[in-house]
């Protein structure tokens, strides 16, 4: 880091460059610790890949890294959680290579398609690469149970989503079917965002700041509707014995506060 920016100024100092440093913002990656104690040569305790990639491969390996924990943070080196991982490369090359079968557009999976692309792309921008591979992996179950269009083109959205994490796997399947080029150069996945967004959620009802109860909703609940939903929930009701309704917040789709004063 220090080389960089002395180079950065050295060469605007010289007129070769307009801006002041050579990154906008800097990422540090997270400490992988083994054994009580940060992983390294000197102190003999380094995981060497070799057996691993010989084992489960590559791609197994590199995704279980990311799989750790947060990428910034680190984590302690557990190997036993690879064959988890294992499991789910051999659980999407299963999906890559059987036939999907007839039936009509299943709407709980074109959703759950949607919203896992929308939730990678943001993971991958934000570097949360372990969160990005478990929405991947429930995307897999949920593929298990489907057929038709929208396992089909489910199962192509998680292989292209899972290209830069899995680049093997990934590659093969995407020549197996049929398809030119290479997988890297192809267009990342988009989502439509009323497909992405969710049918349900979970409306907390609070009263005076306490959290009382937690309902589930229709997504988009007016709010008057989610008032009433809050006013006529039991839990709420029997918060509320011996005091009026001052007033009801709403935050849609998220949140309900009943304000209430003492009754006179």
């Amino acid at each position: 880091m220090l080389y960089m920016r002395f180079v950065c100024k050295a060469l605007r100092d010289l007129g070769e460059l307009w801006f002041d440093e050579p990154a906008l913002r800097l990422q540090n990656q997270g400490t992988i610790i083994f054994g009580g104690r940060k992983m390294s040569k000197s102190r003999g305790n380094v995981q060497t890949p070799d057996e691993y990639v010989a084992k489960y491969g590559a791609d197994t390996l590199r995704l279980f890294m990311m799989f750790l924990g947060p990428w910034t943070e680190g984590a302690d080196w557990d190997a036993s959680g690879i064959e988890g991982v294992h499991r789910f490369l051999n659980r999407v090359w299963t999906l890559g290579l059987s036939e999907p079968g007839d039936g009509p557009r299943d709407r709980a999976i074109d959703h759950a398609v949607h919203h896992t692309v929308e939730k990678v792309t943001e993971d991958l921008a934000a570097y949360r690469f372990n969160t990005a591979i478990a929405a991947m992996m429930e995307l897999s179950n949920a593929l298990q149970h489907a057929s038709g269009p929208s396992r089909r083109e489910g199962v192509r959205a998680l292989t292209l989503l899972l290209a830069p994490f899995a680049p093997y796997l990934s590659e093969e399947l995407w020549h197996r079917w049929g398809q030119a080029g290479s997988i890297h150069a192809q267009a990342w996945p988009t989502f439509d965002p009323a497909l992405a967004a969710p049918e349900e959620v979970t409306l907390v009802v609070q009263v005076d700041g306490k959290v009382r109860d937690r309902l589930t909703v229709p997504a988009g609940l007016s709010k008057p509707a989610a008032s009433d939903a809050a006013l006529a929930s039991p839990r709420a009701k029997a918060a509320l014995d011996g005091r009026d309704v001052d007033r009801v917040v709403v935050v849609p789709d998220r949140l309900v506060n009943i304000v209430t004063r003492r009754r006179s």
